[in-house]
C-alpha cells in the first residue's frame, strides 16, 4: 500500500514537471490590423504573444512600419510619431528563448491619417457677381477640437476677400457633410484658399488643413 501511494505521487510529480516544462506553443495574439495612426502625433501599441519560454524577441523581418515608428524588441511595443501619410504593411516575427529556440511571424498593416480633412463639397463657382461653394470637414482624433475655418478668395494682387468663416467645437471622430461659403466680389481673377485650424488645448496640440482650387475664378 506504501508503495502504491510513493509511486502515484512520484508519477503526479513527474506528470506536473512534464507539463510546467513543455507549455503551450509560442503564438502571437494580436491580430493583424493595428490600430490608426495620426499623422504628427504620438502613437502606441503593444504586440502580444502566449506560449513558448520566456522572456520573448520580437523583430520586424519584412516591409517597413510608417516613418518615425519603432518596434521595441524586448516588450512589443510599436511606438514613436508617423511622419508620412499611407497604408505600411509589415511582418514580425516573435522568438521564444527556448533550446532550439522557436518563432512566429504575422504581417500586419499600420495606416496612417491626417487629423483633420477638408475637401470640396461644391466647388468654388462664379455666381452673381460672386463666388460660392462648400466644403466637407472631418476629425479622425480621438479628441474634441476646438475649431476654426476660414475660407477666403486672393486676387491678383494678392488682397484677400473673406467668403466664410466658423469657430466651433468639432467633436472626435466626427464628420460634417457640408459646410457652404460664398460672398459677391469685385471684378478680378480669385484663387479660394480655406485653411481649417483644430486646438486641442488640454494637450497643447494643434492640426491643420488646407485647400485650394487649382485654377483662377474670373469674375467680369
Amino acid at each position: 500500500m506504501r508503495t502504491t501511494l510513493i509511486a502515484a505521487l512520484l508519477l503526479g510529480i513527474l506528470a506536473g514537471f512534464s507539463v510546467a516544462q513543455v507549455g503551450a506553443a509560442l503564438e502571437i495574439i494580436t491580430e493583424g490590423t493595428l490600430p490608426k495612426a495620426i499623422l504628427s502625433s504620438n502613437y502606441e501599441t503593444r504586440l502580444a504573444a502566449k506560449g513558448g519560454v520566456p522572456p520573448r524577441s520580437w523583430a520586424v523581418i519584412a516591409g517597413s512600419l510608417p516613418p518615425g515608428l519603432a518596434l521595441d524588441p524586448a516588450s512589443g511595443v510599436i511606438s514613436g510619431t508617423p511622419t508620412a501619410l499611407g497604408l505600411f504593411h509589415f511582418a514580425v516575427e516573435v522568438t521564444d528563448s527556448d533550446d532550439p529556440a522557436d518563432a512566429r511571424t504575422r504581417e500586419f498593416t499600420i495606416a496612417v491619417i491626417s487629423a483633420l480633412t477638408v475637401e470640396w463639397k461644391s466647388l468654388p463657382a462664379v455666381t452673381a457677381g460672386g463666388i460660392a461653394g462648400s466644403v466637407k470637414l472631418a476629425n479622425q482624433t480621438a479628441d474634441d477640437v476646438d475649431l476654426t475655418m476660414i475660407v477666403v478668395a486672393v486676387n491678383e494682387t494678392g488682397k484677400a476677400f473673406v467668403l466664410g468663416y466658423q469657430q466651433f467645437t468639432f467633436a472626435a471622430q466626427s464628420t460634417i457633410p457640408e459646410i457652404p461659403f460664398g460672398s459677391s466680389l469685385p471684378q478680378g481673377s480669385y484663387i479660394v484658399h480655406v485653411d481649417v485650424i483644430a486646438e486641442v488645448p488640454e494637450k497643447n496640440v494643434i492640426h491643420r488643413a488646407r485647400l485650394q482650387t487649382s485654377e483662377p475664378l474670373e469674375i467680369q
